[in-house]
């Protein structure tokens, strides 16, 4: 058998637990994938925790993680480098900690890793080591401001799940984990072992790093009427239905005048606005998970014709469903 792939997750005081232990249980399912009659003799995983001096380490839930090595006993090449964060409250909001005896010490190890990963608010410590320079890359959206602030020098986007550039891969916040963890078993071990182990994790989809932090329902405040959001989910599971703002009012059994100011209100857009979002949303999804010619996924999505649909993702994304698909697609 081939030696595994080395993976070291830094740990420290604090550190958010599930950035550590959510890509360390991937990991861990994908080596029972390639363990089987199918792996076909490929490495799987060796997954290590390094703190600062090792020993137990308290994470910010409370739980003790006991780290495997000290930082000065890690020692020779990584496959992967693996950064979580952690923050400390502030009068607006979470900040991300740096504590510059970890930035240091991810300076001088990432030269020696085949790439580099941060999750969540680790990608402070890897813009703290210089590793972000001139890259576009994503963190937690509540630091994200804080990241663009304190490192001019680097693009900070904060919607997608989680970017890479070259060797360098940075994730969103905290179950965004799982998407960058499966993410880098695709990259070593193909598209069916990763889908294998979201199986395995229950997970509803292997999101593509162009998704959203958030999906259309979550991106908007909960709606203080419970109608309002029952209206939300009627929209999202009936998306190929009739869903102009007449239909909807008519649902909700009051004027389309009245319903267009209440649906405003509670929801910060109108109708209109909210439905072709959900829909392009459900574009993307098809785009990225099938081979369904553009007007499948038009008529699925309540699109109309493939003319408003490249009108509308464009729209929305800035790319064509061509580009898109190109790009983000998991279907072989």
């Amino acid at each position: 058998m081939p030696a595994p792939r080395r993976v070291v997750i830094v740990v420290f005081p604090d550190v958010d637990l599930l950035d550590v232990t959510g890509p360390a249980e991937v990991f861990a399912l994908a080596n029972r994938e390639v363990a089987g009659p199918a792996g076909g003799g490929r490495a799987g995983y060796l997954v290590q925790l390094a703190g600062p001096g090792g020993g137990a380490v308290t994470t910010s839930a409370g739980v003790r993680l006991l780290a495997d090595l000290s930082f000065a006993e890690v020692g020779g090449v990584l496959d992967t480098l693996l950064v979580p964060g952690a923050v400390d409250p502030g009068p607006g909001g979470p900040v991300a900690r740096i504590d510059g005896e970890v930035v240091e010490w991810v300076r001088e190890t990432a030269p020696q890793a085949r790439r580099v990963a941060s999750v969540c608010v680790g990608a402070h410590l890897l813009a703290a080591a210089g590793l972000l320079d001139g890259r576009t890359v994503t963190t937690h959206w509540s630091t994200a401001a804080q990241l663009a602030a304190d490192h001019p020098a680097v693009t900070v986007d904060p919607d997608p799940i989680f970017l890479r550039s070259g060797n360098v891969w940075t994730g969103a916040g905290i179950s965004a984990c799982m998407d960058l963890a499966l993410a880098l078993v695709a990259e070593d071990l193909g598209e069916e072992v990763a889908l294998a182990v979201a199986r395995q994790l229950v997970m509803y989809l292997k999101r593509q790093g162009g998704q959203s932090q958030f999906s259309v329902p979550l991106s908007r405040p909960p709606a203080a009427r419970r109608d309002i959001d029952e209206l939300r989910m009627f929209i999202a599971e009936h998306l190929d239905g009739d869903l102009s703002a007449p239909a909807l009012a008519q649902r909700m059994h009051l004027s389309e005048r009245h319903f267009a100011r209440v649906f405003r209100q509670e929801t910060g857009t109108s109708p209109a606005s909210y439905v072709e979002a959900a829909r392009v949303e459900a574009v993307r999804r098809l785009l990225e998970s099938t081979d369904q010619p553009l007007e499948q996924v038009a008529a699925a999505c309540g699109i109309g014709s493939v003319e408003t649909l490249h009108r509308a993702l464009r729209k929305q994304t800035g790319t064509s469903p061509a580009a898109y698909r190109r790009r983000f697609r998991t279907t072989g």
